[in-house]
């Protein structure tokens, strides 16, 4: 199928359409843990608190595999959430 063909496709229009809606949603809870995240930082900066807890980390991972219901595998999901929690740390240096 030709890419002019599956541009005019109902079906494929329609799933795009959502796919597009659930990565701005995406962006949002992605913009709105970051907020959570360097509020928690500077909270613990003032507080004398290390902001990694590697404990806390390994607790959330297992939680979240716990509630995935999938098709996003165990791997998938670790994958995921080692780059989610990468990326919020850096994102924080930058704005400290």
């Amino acid at each position: 199928m030709s890419t002019d063909v599956t541009a005019t496709d109902a079906f494929v229009k329609d799933v795009r359409r959502e796919i597009s809606d659930l990565d701005s949603a995406l962006i949002e809870l992605v913009n709105k843990r970051l907020r959570l995240v360097a509020k928690l930082k500077r909270y613990k900066d003032e507080h004398g608190i290390g902001f990694v807890d590697l404990a806390r980390e390994e607790w959330m991972l297992q939680y979240l595999q716990r509630a995935n219901r999938g098709p996003l595998s165990v791997e998938g999901l670790a994958e995921l959430y080692h780059e989610l929690l990468d990326l919020m740390k850096r994102e924080v240096q930058k704005s400290t």
